[in-house]
């Protein structure tokens, strides 16, 4: 599948990570998303039924940054590859990536940051 709805950057302050003061402290998140399906109907019908909404699919990445904390970026980046494949059928795969911008390690960087890729097949 070559088509791709791709929502970039989506910014949430959100209480993550393996760290006390992470978990009681918000730290800001950024997120992307890119959705694998064939997008040729809705580009020939103009029908939004027949393509993911990317408002409903922020919608749920919302809900995982909003939701109960978790140590690892990993974890939320499974928990919203997870749940927009179950409410999307018409995703074929999916490519996740978050990143913590203002992480502290040992000398400055932009993010640390994981990329996942997930598939129905």
């Amino acid at each position: 599948m070559t088509d791709r709805v791709i929502i970039t950057n989506l910014r949430f302050d959100a209480k993550h990570g393996v760290h006390g003061h992470e978990k009681t402290t918000a730290q800001r998140f950024e997120v992307d998303v890119e959705l694998e399906l064939d997008l040729a109907p809705a580009g020939r019908s103009d029908d939004l039924d027949l393509t993911a909404d990317y408002g409903l699919v922020a919608k749920v990445v919302a809900e995982v940054l909003g939701g109960p904390s978790v140590d690892l970026i990993e974890t939320l980046a499974e928990r919203i590859a997870g749940e927009v494949m179950a409410r999307f059928p018409a995703v074929a795969g999916i490519v996740v990536r978050v990143r913590k911008p203002e992480v502290k390690l040992v000398a400055p960087l932009d993010h640390a940051s994981v990329e996942i890729r997930r598939s129905r097949t």
